[in-house]
């Protein structure tokens, strides 16, 4: 794929292991209400993989809010925490493999909330397909980076286990 060129189907269907780290310097478009596009560069990713994963949120089994994580990867799935804040994630990963990677950070803006709240991202992008939406997907870039890795952050009622793995990518 060139720079600039929105990210296909295929590179959402692997693991979510594969696909977090990947994310790490792609840029993130969306389109704000002027309908102008914010273009930032994914900095701060965090992989949760399918029911085993005592984190991930379709570990409790399959509800209407994790329905689109059994989707196709591609599909955004956006839910609220605290009252306060949206989070975004990729859907990763085949049909009725439910995985997503959290995007924690993006050039300019540190900590999902944060950015949700500075690109403007709320529940109406729920299942938008990054594939085709014209709101919102992401671009490839030239080159690999390089990330550190490191456990996932305020997951402790996961347990031990699935609190220090090592799923968080990041500049």
């Amino acid at each position: 794929m060139d720079p600039g060129t929105r990210l296909v189907r295929d590179f959402y269907l692997r693991d979510v292991l594969n696909i977090a780290p990947d994310l790490i310097g792609k840029v993130l478009v969306v389109r704000s209400d002027n309908n102008s596009y914010m273009r930032t560069v994914i900095t701060d990713v965090e992989a949760y993989r399918g029911t085993e994963d005592r984190a991930c949120h379709a570990n409790k089994g399959r509800t209407k809010r994790t329905e689109v994580m059994y989707e196709d990867g591609g599909k955004v799935y956006v839910y609220f925490v605290y009252g306060m804040y949206w989070m975004l994630n990729i859907v990763a990963g085949e049909r009725e493999n439910p995985q997503a990677a959290l995007i924690r950070g993006v050039k300019g803006f540190n900590g999902p909330g944060k950015l949700t709240r500075g690109l403007k991202i709320d529940g109406s992008f729920y299942g938008e397909d990054l594939t085709a939406s014209d709101r919102i997907w992401i671009e490839d870039t030239e080159g690999k980076f390089e990330y550190k890795t490191g456990p996932r952050i305020g997951i402790d009622y996961a347990g031990e286990y699935w609190k220090d793995k090592p799923w968080r990518f990041y500049l």
